[in-house]
């Protein structure tokens, strides 16, 4: 039998060719993400209907139609128009009570330090590869508070002194936000170990903490912190608003934040704290080099997440008198020199605006520390 087919085989190597045009670019990123199949492709057409009829009124209202501070007539009568936007003017004439509430104005330079100190000191914590963590932690965590407490307060080193009743808006906001954050942490690793102690007082104890806090809203905790708080204390004994507002939102965070941190700490093998007895380490030891800091990376977007709500919690703040960023917002809805049809709505979206760029801001670094301490354990 007489094979008739015929084999070429090449001498060269052939010049390579291009990637297909629809396979690169925008067109292949289309192809690939937004028209894959037939389900995807008709999901992409509605959302792009709903984008087309959500995007230009919004956009109006917010760029086109609103009145800015270098509009050609930029006056409360302005925004008064049946057919104005946003009123911008009224945000920028009432930045300042957004920021610092009712703190004197000739005293804002004191604030405005507190920002730039808290900023130059949580940036080196912040940055994975600076070196000399130990120091940048005292800054942020020791000497950043102490000079705040001294140059918000006032009452020493020839500074006024201003009562925390006149604290408010940003300000304020930033400093519940900051010391909950910091303080709910460390309190709920505490009782997340404590919850899985082998001694029975301890691990009751924290049990019974924690399912006390997380059974009752946060408003609750507030109101009982302003109002009940002070009929438990000897007569003429007073504690800063503050100060209640601060603790209550600490604890009820800290609780929160326990459950998330045993959540971390079941997550790990048992070999991980066989590995540490077997090196002889004791149980601090074990917990600081080994156990804790697996477990923390584990649950590092649960614990953002607690953190993101802690920070929107603290407008609830202002059910108990204090002046937290969106009851300035609130609080500049009635004045009548800038009332307009959309004065409310401008202030809100203003308000919810800030606190999306923090809640945004801390999402996008959990993101980034997840990548940066991923070990491979992901598909």
């Amino acid at each position: 039998m007489t094979d008739n087919s015929v084999a070429f085989v090449r001498g060269e190597m052939a010049d390579a060719q291009p990637a297909p045009s629809t396979s690169k670019g925008v067109v292949g990123w289309m192809r690939f993400n937004l028209f894959s199949d037939i389900p995807n492709s008709i999901m992409t057409v509605i959302g792009a209907i709903f984008l087309l009829w959500f995007i230009p009124p919004i956009f109006n209202f917010l760029v086109t139609d609103a009145v800015f501070p270098w509009s050609v007539v930029n006056t409360v009568e302005a925004c008064r128009d049946h057919a104005a936007g946003a009123c911008w003017i009224y945000v920028l004439d009432r930045m300042d009570f957004f920021i610092y509430g009712f703190y004197p104005s000739e005293e804002y330079w004191r604030v405005n330090i507190c920002f730039a100190l808290g900023a130059l000191t949580i940036l080196p914590l912040l940055w994975p590869d600076l070196p000399h963590k130990g120091l940048s932690a005292i800054g942020f965590f020791v000497v950043m508070p102490i000079i705040t407490f001294f140059l918000l307060n006032g009452g020493n080193f020839g500074l006024a002194e201003v009562p925390t009743e006149k604290w408010g808006g940003l300000t304020i906001t930033l400093i519940i936000a900051t010391v909950g954050i910091v303080a709910s942490l460390p309190i709920g690793v505490v009782l997340a170990l404590g919850r899985r102690s082998k001694m029975p007082f301890v691990k009751y104890v924290c049990i019974a903490f924690i399912e006390l806090w997380r059974a009752v809203p946060l408003i609750t905790v507030l109101f009982m912190a302003s109002i009940m708080l002070p009929l438990f204390l000897p007569e003429g004994t007073t504690i800063d608003k503050l100060l209640r507002a601060l603790v209550g939102v600490s604890l009820f965070s800290a609780a929160y934040m326990a459950e998330v941190v045993r959540g971390g700490l079941q997550a790990l093998p048992k070999g991980q704290y066989e590995a540490a007895d077997a090196l002889g380490l004791n149980y601090f030891k074990a917990m600081y080099l080994i156990i804790l800091p697996q477990a923390l990376k584990h649950v590092i977007p649960g614990i953002v997440n607690s953190f993101i709500s802690l920070f929107k919690d603290t407008s609830l703040v202002s059910i108990v008198g204090l002046f937290d960023l969106l009851n300035t917002v609130q609080a500049t809805t009635a004045v009548v020199e800038w009332k307009s049809p959309n004065q409310a709505i401008t202030g809100y979206l203003f308000a919810a605006a800030v606190f999306w760029i923090f809640c945004f801001g801390m999402s996008r670094y959990s993101m980034y520390m997840e990548r940066r301490l991923d070990t491979g354990h992901k598909e």
